[in-house]
């Protein structure tokens, strides 16, 4: 399976809410960023910590938070994700488009980093 396979095996999984194989590919070395101004900022290393942190958290604190492909650009080691995440924050009811960037990076066939960035800013205001 080739780098990009991968990370299109990884968002098929997203759209079907499959979150064990969204976390297929993330071994226990991986390291997964989430942006500065991001609800989940910080990085997370393994499969254990990257369901905790970042998608039980985002499952607990939004309803129908998805993230919606517009491109994927195959660059061999390094494959980046284009697209927005949509949801609405439970708490306060609001709701938040964002444009995003998910660069991932291999080592051979095992993805060695994840690297989201993102438009904070409307996620913030969806929160307060």
């Amino acid at each position: 399976m080739s780098t990009v396979d991968v990370v299109a095996a990884h968002y098929a999984a997203s759209d079907r809410g499959d979150l064990d194989g969204m976390l297929a590919p993330i071994t226990a070395t991986t390291t997964w960023t989430e942006a500065a101004g991001f609800p989940y900022a910080g990085t997370y290393t393994g499969p254990d910590e990257v369901r905790e942190n970042v998608f039980i958290a985002i499952g607990r604190d939004w309803d129908g938070y998805t993230f919606t492909l517009a491109e994927l650009v195959d660059g061999g080691q390094t494959v980046i994700g284009l697209g927005h995440y949509r949801a609405k924050n439970r708490q306060s009811g609001r709701e938040f488009t964002a444009r995003v960037a998910h660069v991932w990076k291999f080592e051979g066939d095992t993805v060695a980093s994840f690297e989201q960035i993102v438009d904070s800013v409307p996620v913030a205001a969806a929160i307060d």
